[in-house]
């Protein structure tokens, strides 16, 4: 039986544009860097780790597979970066807020599926510090603290496509893959899940479907249908 249901946070709970995100972001984190490095070539370097991330083999945190393969590129003080990564997440990274807009259902759903005693994780792929993904769940209108895991770099070892990232979400939260559901908009990176048993829900508002792969999903459809289909969830509680 259902009790934990997983999401998406990027296009999901957080209704966004991906391509203007990832431009707004990286021109912010240039800017905020390029007393340290020329703001092209720190790009380059950022998305090297990012890379480095994606192939994750499960024998590190994301974190340190990103910093090793960046610190070999910058060629000066990786501690340096560090720090000025972590204050760029308090401050540069915060001006990306005005370029994403709430859905006013999200926060009803989630608070449907609370009361009806579900447990909830953020199943964003790992590739930002908690401290950036705290940042999307508020600028989103929700409480982390209504989740009982929530994915980061610094916590997980995979990322997605890979079924071994929802195998390791749904470990931390001692669930097995019967018990969950994962709610996503990323036909590639969310669907993936049901490889290990866990139904699936694609959102379609700002549904991502990079490389036109057949859609397999045990449900589907818009924010209104998805909180209809909440509605109709047993109470649990």
């Amino acid at each position: 039986m259902i009790d934990t249901i997983l999401f998406d946070l990027d296009g999901t709970l957080l209704p966004m544009d991906m391509d203007e995100f990832t431009r707004i972001y990286f021109g912010e984190i240039g800017k905020a860097l390029q007393d340290l490095t020329e703001p092209d070539k720190l790009i380059t370097y950022v998305w090297e780790g990012t890379k480095a991330m994606l192939g994750n083999d499960g024998n590190k945190t994301n974190k340190q597979v990103f910093m090793e393969t960046f610190g070999q590129l910058i060629g000066g003080d990786l501690a340096v970066y560090e720090q000025r990564f972590d204050e760029f997440y308090d401050d540069g990274f915060l001006n990306v807020r005005e370029y994403v807009e709430p859905h006013p259902g999200v926060k009803d759903f989630i608070a449907t599926l609370k009361k009806k005693g579900y447990s909830l994780v953020i199943a964003t792929n790992p590739l930002f510090p908690r401290k950036a993904v705290l940042h999307r769940i508020e600028w989103a209108e929700l409480n982390p603290d209504d989740f009982d895991y929530i994915s980061c770099y610094e916590d997980n070892t995979y990322c997605k496509p890979h079924v071994e990232f929802y195998q390791e979400v749904i470990n931390k939260v001692n669930k097995n893959p019967d018990q969950c559901m994962m709610v996503g908009n990323d036909v590639q990176e969310d669907l993936v899940a049901s490889k290990l048993g866990i139904q699936t829900y694609l959102i379609t508002d700002h549904m991502l479907n990079r490389h036109d792969i057949p859609i397999e999903s045990n449900y589907q459809g818009n924010y209104e249908d998805f909180a209809k289909f909440v509605e109709g969830l047993p109470d649990l509680s």
